[in-house]
């Protein structure tokens, strides 16, 4: 069965770093884009950043442009967000997601599959 297994998220300083990782299994990667959400209590899950079927094309929220990639290794199976310069209003559970079709699109309802999310939490 389809399952999304992130890791790396923790406790990090304002201006640091870290990267989550995602380990997608049980479909044809390749063919499927793929999204990074994060959500806080109380308010909707919002997309952060997405990567197309083989990683030429990648979108990202205005918020988090210029600090956040996106990446993807379609030979070992592995979906990547890079963020750096973290502030405290990146705090949040991160997900990762599977799109529906090839290519992306913002909207949370084209991601089929989910993963269990990642606690990231900026303070210092």
């Amino acid at each position: 069965q389809v399952q999304l297994v992130e890791s790396g998220g923790g406790l990090v300083q304002p201006g640091g770093s870290l990267r989550l990782s995602c380990a997608p299994s049980g479909f044809t990667f390749s063919s499927h884009g793929m999204g990074w959400f994060r959500q806080v209590p109380g308010k909707e899950r919002d997309i952060v950043a997405a990567i197309n079927y083989n990683g030429d094309s990648t979108y990202y929220v205005d918020s988090v442009k210029g600090r956040f990639t996106i990446s993807r290794d379609n030979s070992k199976y592995m979906v990547y967000l890079q963020m750096n310069s973290l502030k405290p209003e990146d705090t949040a559970v991160y997900y990762c997601a599977r799109h529906v079709g090839t290519y992306y699109k913002p909207s949370q309802n084209t991601y089929d599959y989910w993963g269990q999310g990642t606690q990231v939490t900026v303070s210092s």
